[in-house]
């Protein structure tokens, strides 16, 4: 295999689940303008047909629906609907989360439960039924989306930052489980990006420059930002990649801290 051929992912069929806004709108539109057909997905339906439309515009092959993935009937439909198509289903990444930033003492039930079912339930939909297909085929590349918080957190963070742990473990135990059949599962764990997700805090300059000092480029992530480690996840160029968390956040959890030492 010659070098300029590790990242292609020309041909291939791909879903990307959370297309209409964000990293999985940034993705779906650099999948499609690298050659794949891009099957995308999202709750929000005129979000994702505005996506879907924009590719076509420029050439490429594209389709997409509404999907909510904590129903696993519908996610069953979505990604058996794309085998049925093209005979093959190559990457499914998987973007959508949700976070209610409170303290454990004030946390209700019902909000528990919207976190943990979208994060953690919908991604285990996702994982499951894409590992159907891609070890029945013998091939395919999953991409689960975990975050720093499953490492470090801050108050307010607890069930968000719970569900991004839980997503490496089922990465890890699915990566154990579907690689012999030649199936790869990794997650991404991005830091601060400029998403809907994180309204909130650029809604606050001092909680928005907070985040950026913390990171060692001192700065945020554009959504463009994460298609080029996805790609990787997703193509030739990570061949022997499995079973681990890529993070992409400017050094956030490198830095024990920036301060800078007299003398350094």
């Amino acid at each position: 295999m010659s070098t300029k051929d590790y990242f292609n992912v020309k041909n291939k069929i791909v879903a990307i689940i959370g297309a209409a806004s964000g990293i999985g709108k940034a993705t779906s539109l650099e999948f499609a303008k690298q050659g794949a057909t891009v099957h995308c997905f999202d709750i929000n339906t005129a979000g994702v047909q505005s996506v879907v439309q924009q590719i076509k515009e420029s050439g490429c092959a594209s389709y997409g629906t509404m999907l909510d993935i904590t129903k696993e009937d519908l996610v069953n439909e979505a990604l058996d609907s794309i085998v049925q198509r093209h005979n093959q289903l190559d990457a499914v990444i998987c973007t959508p989360s949700v976070n209610v930033r409170k303290s454990l003492l004030t946390y209700s039930s019902d909000e528990f439960d919207k976190v943990v079912s979208l994060n953690l339930k919908g991604s285990f939909n996702v994982l499951r039924t894409a590992g159907r297909h891609m070890t029945q085929a013998g091939a395919g590349s999953i991409v689960l989306f975990s975050s720093i918080r499953s490492q470090v957190v801050e108050p307010g963070q607890s069930v968000y930052a719970a569900t991004k742990a839980g997503i490496v473990q089922l990465v890890r135990t699915a990566a154990a489980e579907f690689g012999p059949s030649g199936v790869r599962v990794n997650a991404l764990a991005p830091g601060i990006v400029e998403t809907p997700l994180t309204e909130p805090i650029k809604s606050v300059p001092d909680w928005y420059e907070a985040y950026a000092a913390k990171t060692v480029l001192g700065r945020w992530a554009t959504p463009e930002e994460m298609v080029g480690p996805i790609i990787f996840l997703s193509s030739d160029a990570s061949s022997y990649v499995t079973g681990t968390v890529l993070f992409a956040d400017g050094g956030w959890t490198a830095a024990d801290g920036r301060y800078q030492p007299p003398g350094v």
